[in-house]
């Protein structure tokens, strides 16, 4: 249920950074009850993102929200992480960790607005990611039999539209140069790349 929450409110700041920032640290707890688990759920779904919106604007911090969520795209977190042994799942938690690696350097990349031979450079790298990426969770249909299939399908069927959409932007900016739409855009496709390894992560 908490993964299908996260896929509807992906378009909200908020909710992007659960699955970077919170979800790892409340998956460290041991506790799987249900009561547990509802809690979890509560907080991350309903109080997160309310008490750090006003965190933020009791304080008048002065940060670019999507900007900071995208340099930690790179985090790697256990709890994210596919615990199958198969190549397979562990390509793809590889590719996966290298896709968000790639798209948390677009900050850095993306400030010289005369020079934009690095950026584009980077968009190929993000492409030949996404395909890699892709080209695994294919490999994983053809040789697993895996009883949340539909949901592992659709998820990969949100990520390509992501993808698409982060293409989209990306060639948009090279013309009107807003930088938040590809901050925005690639913290979307970092969310929905965390997605694709929990669809994943459920046991067989």
């Amino acid at each position: 249920m908490l993964m299908e929450n996260m896929n509807g409110a992906a378009d909200s700041p908020a909710s992007m950074a659960l699955y970077t920032v919170m979800y790892p640290v409340f998956n460290q707890k041991d506790d799987t009850s249900s009561a547990a688990q509802t809690l979890k759920a509560a907080f991350i779904e309903v109080l997160f993102p309310s008490i750090l919106l006003k965190v933020l604007q009791k304080e008048k911090v002065q940060v670019n929200y999507h900007e900071c969520l995208l340099r930690m795209a790179h985090e790697e977190f256990e709890a994210l992480m596919i615990d199958r042994k198969e190549p397979e799942f562990q390509e793809l938690n590889k590719k996966a960790q290298t896709l968000k690696r790639v798209l948390s350097t677009i900050p850095d990349k993306i400030q010289d607005k005369v020079n934009l031979s690095p950026l584009r450079g980077t968009y190929r790298d993000i492409a030949g990611a996404i395909k890699e990426l892709l080209d695994t969770v294919n490999t994983i249909f053809r040789m697993h039999q895996n009883k949340n299939r539909r949901v592992s399908a659709a998820q990969k069927k949100e990520f390509v539209k992501c993808s698409k959409n982060f293409s989209d932007t990306l060639k948009v900016y090279f013309k009107d140069g807003k930088v938040v739409n590809v901050f925005t855009s690639a913290n979307r496709l970092t969310h929905q790349t965390s997605m694709i390894l929990l669809a994943f992560k459920t046991p067989a």
